[in-house]
C-alpha cells in the first residue's frame, strides 16, 4: 500500500506510527507523506525519526522523482537490523530459515533429524544446531530476535506442551525439554498455524482465509479477517483429520479415512519409496502407477477442500512442501472440486500459497518480526 493512502493509528506514539507506517509502506515514502501518513506536523516528526535512525532501524532510501525543486529523500526501514530464526520440524528432518524484518530469506538450511518418541535426546543438540547455522551464514546473533519452532502436532493452548503430534510419537510431551538451552527467546507453534499466519501476511493480513498444509502430515489454520480462529481448544484448522473415505486407509492418528492418510508426503513414501519431487516427475511422465496415486490423491484432497468450503465459506489455500509440485494439477483439482461443489460456478478459491517454498519455518519466525515491529 502506498505510503500516501495509509493512516497510521492516531492512538500510538510518533515513533511507534513512523515505523509502522514505513514498515507498512510499498511506495516512495518522503518526510512530508510520512508525517501526513502519521497526522503530526514535521516538526513533531523529526525527533522520533531522528531516533529511530540514531538506532538502525530506519535509513534514508534514495531521492524521489524531480518537480522542479530539489527532491525529496526518501526514507525506509532497515530490513535487516534485526533477525528471526525458523525451525520446522517433521519425523526426519529440521529445516531452519534465517529472515529479515520484511521476511525475506536470509539463509536456509535442511538437515537429517529424527524427534520421534522422545525430546530429551534432543535438548543439546538444537542450541549447536542454530549457532552453526547463524555462523555459517555470517549472520550477527546479536540482531536475533528469538527462534520460531514448528511441530506437527496439537499443542497446549499455553504453547508449552505438545498434547499429540502422531507423526512423531509425542503425547503430553513439555517442550521445555527441547528448548530450554536455545539462547533466544523460543516460541513453538504448529506448522499449519505458523504457515497460515504467514500466507495471510504475505496477502495483507486483513481476509477471511482456510489455509491447507500438505507436508509429511496434514495440517492447517483458519483466519478470519486476519486473525487467527484457535477454537475453544487451540485446535482448529485440523484439516488434516477430516474423514474422506469412511473405513479407508489407516491414519498415525489411529482412525480410518483421515485426509493426511490420502494426500502426504508420507503417503508417497509408503507406497513407492520416493520422495515427492520424484513422484511427481513421474507422473508427470505418465507412469502409470504415480499417475493413478495421484488422482486419488487429488480426488480425496477434493473432498476435503469441499467440506472447508461448504463450512467456512471462504478462499482455501493450499501451502507446504507438496503444494510446489501442484500447479501442472490445479486444473484437475478443480475439476474434482466442482464435481463435488453444488453452489460453486468456478473453483478459483482454491488457490496455490504465495510462497511455497520454506513457509513453514518462515511461519516459526514470523511471530518474533510481528512482536519486534508491534514494540517499536
Amino acid at each position: 500500500m502506498a505510503a500516501n493512502t495509509m493512516r497510521a493509528d492516531a492512538a500510538l506514539p510518533v515513533r511507534s506510527r513512523i515505523y509502522r507506517t514505513l514498515y507498512e509502506s510499498s511506495g516512495f515514502c518522503s518526510r512530508q507523506t510520512l508525517a501526513q501518513a502519521c497526522g503530526v506536523s514535521l516538526p513533531t516528526m523529526y525527533q522520533s525519526l531522528n531516533e529511530l535512525m540514531d538506532e538502525g532501524l530506519v535509513r534514508f532510501s534514495g531521492e524521489g522523482r524531480s518537480t522542479g525543486g530539489r527532491r525529496a529523500q526518501g526514507l525506509d526501514i532497515v530490513p535487516d537490523a534485526r533477525i528471526a530464526v525458523g525451525m520446522a520440524v517433521t519425523e526426519d528432518q529440521l529445516r531452519l530459515v534465517a529472515v529479515d524484518l520484511r521476511l525475506q530469506e536470509l539463509a536456509y538450511r535442511k538437515l537429517p533429524f529424527d524427534l520421534t518418541g522422545s525430546l530429551e535426546t534432543h535438548e543439546a543438540a538444537l542450541p549447536g544446531i542454530v549457532g552453526d547455522f547463524l555462523s555459517d551464514a555470517g549472520l550477527d546473533r546479536q540482531r536475533v530476535l528469538g527462534v520460531g519452532i514448528t511441530i506437527p502436532g496439537i499443542l497446549t493452548p499455553d504453547h508449552a506442551s505438545v498434547f499429540f503430534a502422531p507423526t512423531l510419537g509425542l503425547r503430553d510431551v513439555p517442550l521445555q525439554e527441547l528448548t530450554k538451552d536455545i539462547p533466544y527467546p523460543v516460541r513453538v507453534d504448529n506448522d499449519g498455524s505458523a504457515s497460515g499466519h504467514a500466507e495471510c501476511f504475505l496477502r495483507g493480513g486483513r481476509q477471511n482465509l482456510a489455509y491447507l498444509s500438505l507436508e509429511d502430515g496434514v495440517g492447517g489454520a483458519v483466519l478470519m479477517a486476519g486473525q487467527p480462529y484457535e477454537g475453544d481448544h487451540a485446535r482448529s484448522g485440523e484439516f488434516g483429520h477430516i474423514c474422506v473415505e469412511p473405513g479407508g486407509r489407516l491414519c498415525s492418528c489411529g482412525k480410518h479415512g483421515c485426509l493426511e492418510a490420502y494426500c502426504s508426503a508420507r503417503r508417497v513414501e509408503e507406497s513407492f519409496g520416493v520422495d515427492v519431487e520424484t513422484f511427481f516427475r513421474g507422473a508427470e511422465a505418465h507412469d502409470p502407477a504415480y499417475e493413478n496415486l495421484l488422482y486419488d490423491m487429488l480426488r480425496h484432497l477434493a473432498t476435503a477442500i469441499n467440506a472447508i468450503r461448504m463450512t467456512l465459506d471462504c478462499d482455501v489455500v493450499l501451502g507446504g512442501f507438496f503444494s510446489e509440485y501442484l500447479q501442472p494439477w490445479l486444473p484437475v483439482l478443480w475439476q474434482y472440486v466442482l464435481a463435488g461443489n453444488p453452489f460453486a460456478g468456478s473453483a478459483d478459491f482454491v488457490q496455490l500459497s504465495l510462497l511455497r517454498r520454506h513457509i513453514t519455518p518462515l511461519g516459526a519466525a514470523l511471530h518474533f518480526v510481528r512482536e519486534f515491529v508491534d514494540s517499536v
